[in-house]
Order: structure tokens, then sequence, then C-alpha cells
């Protein structure tokens, strides 16, 4: 009797976290210490926000060797509406990254003005919030941070200088470093 109360137990239990891995997450705590991106580095998972042409967009946790077809997979699948050749499955995904897929027809949007002068490079030097936010892993206070530490320094001179903006590490850097110019 006493095992068949455990086992079920442990059924249950099973089956929650298995339905919690899968399931959007509507509320989130936001950490805004500086170190809570590196903490974020060295987790196991990654949190990205699926949005778009998808059966049930929102915020999913993966695992950190997650890719857009798990992402995907995750979020039911495409719509009847997605434009399947506009999304790369395969691509590794970023935690903080917002993953959009667009409807058949749908404009994807390119960075413009001074932020994309370089053959679409984002400049440091350059980028306003909105544009460095098109970065992977750039969230609205990553971008401050990276503003205001571009004004109090006179601009960034080498892109290594991303590793002195407080929560910017070096995998950070590495995701980064072929996105942007000084």
């Amino acid at each position: 009797m006493v095992v068949l109360v455990i086992a079920a137990l442990a059924i249950t239990v099973a089956i929650g976290i298995l339905r919690g891995a899968t399931a959007p997450i509507d509320e989130i705590a936001l950490d805004t210490t500086p170190d809570a991106d590196a903490t974020i580095e060295a987790s196991a998972e990654l949190y990205v926000h699926v949005s778009g042409a998808v059966a049930a967009p929102g915020l999913y946790v993966l695992p950190s060797e997650a890719r857009v077809v798990d992402a995907l997979a995750a979020a039911g699948g495409f719509a009847a509406t997605a434009d399947r050749a506009a999304v790369n499955l395969a691509r590794a995904v970023d935690d903080g990254e917002q993953l959009h897929v667009p409807e058949i027809g749908e404009a994807i949007a390119d960075a413009v003005g001074p932020a994309a002068s370089d053959g679409g490079l984002v400049d440091l030097n350059e980028a306003d919030a909105a544009q460095l936010e098109t970065l992977p892993r750039i969230g609205p206070a990553m971008a401050e941070r990276i503003i205001a530490w571009r004004e109090e320094n006179g601009g960034f001179t080498s892109i290594e200088d991303l590793l002195a903006v407080p929560g910017i590490g070096d995998k950070m850097l590495e995701s980064l470093r072929d996105l942007v110019t000084v």
C-alpha cells in the first residue's frame, strides 16, 4: 500500500515537471543586479521568448544547447500562416532571445540608420537603445548599460570594450563579436 502511494506521488511529480518544462511562463522575477547576466551564462537553461506565427507564443525555458527547432516545438509549432522559409531551424538560440516567426508576406525588419552603416553591423558608438536591442541577448536594461558606459567613457574604441559593461562576459562578447562594430 505504501509503495503504491509513493509510486503514484512520483508519477504525479514527473508529470508536473514535464508539463512545466514546456509551458509558457507568464510572470518571472527580474533580477536587475549587474551580475544577473553572468549568472545566466552559467545556467544550464535558456529563457527564449517565442512570438509571431506559432501555436502558443510565450516565454519558454529550454536546455542550454537548444536550437530554434526546439523553441518552436515548445511553442506548439508553426501556425498555418507562418513563413517557414524565413526561419533557420538549425540555429542555436541564446538566453534572453526573442524568436519572432513572421507570417507569410510579413516584412522582416532589418536594422536601419546609423547603427547599420557598416554592412548591417550595429555600431556601438552610434546605436540607440532600440537598435542595440536587435542584438541577441540584449534587452532594454543591457542596452541602457551599454549606452551609459559609452557616454561615461567617451565611446568604444574596440569591441572588447564591451567586457567593461556590467553584465557582459566572455560568452556574450563572443555572441556579439560578428554583429557589432565601433
